[in-house]
Formats: C-alpha cells, structure tokens, sequence
C-alpha cells in the first residue's frame, strides 16, 4: 500500500490516487465545487473533544496517537478506516487535511497506520 498525507490547499502531486479528506469540520474558504478530492471521510476523524484538547500541541502528540487509536476502534470509526484500507489496497492514496501541521496530524497518524 501506498498512502501519503498532504494539506488539502496544497498544489497536487504526480500519481496521488484516490484523493479523500479525512477532516470532520469542511475546510474554510472552500467552496464544494472547488474541493478537487474523491471523498469526504469525516467519520474517520477524531472526535472534538480530542480535536479540541490535542490541538496540535507537539508536546502532546504521543498521548493525542494513543486516544485516537482508542477512538478508531468505535464501530463507525472502524468501518471508515475499513474504507480507508480497502481503498489503499486498489492503489495510491492520498489522505488530506487541512492542517498546518501536517506532520502531526490525524492525517499523518492515519496513514501511518494504513501503511502499517
């Protein structure tokens, strides 16, 4: 499996696949028509008591992995990241979000695990 990660505002790459935003809240300043991705997988997403409580603190980071991945094994959660793996394994994926901070995103995390 190939799946990368990259910020949705960002330009795109050569032979990104499938491309999906795994953001729950719609990105400001994009409009529908001009979203450019495949899927909307917000189930996937952490929660926002997480979201809220993690907030992209670097320091934070490894206790933010261990409760997502507590999150990610919630039915729903679970059946989106199923989604996430089977589309992983028809070709490239692209995971989007729109982070600033993509290396320390659910994004990241997600597709860390998709790669195993």
């Amino acid at each position: 499996m190939a799946v990368t990660c990259r910020r949705l505002h960002d330009e795109p790459g050569p032979d990104e696949g499938t491309l999906v935003l795994v953001d729950r809240l719609w990105p400001r300043g994009l409009r529908k028509a001009d979203a450019g991705f495949d899927e909307w997988a917000k189930t996937v997403a952490p929660s926002t008591e997480l979201r809220r409580w993690y907030g992209h603190d670097p320091e934070r980071w490894t206790e933010f992995r261990r409760r997502y991945r507590t999150e990610l094994d919630e039915p729903e959660r679970a059946g989106a990241l199923d989604h996430l793996r089977a589309l992983a394994h028809r070709g490239p994926l692209t995971l989007l979000t729109a982070s600033h901070e993509v290396g320390i995103s659910h994004a990241a995390y997600l597709a860390e695990l998709l790669n195993g």
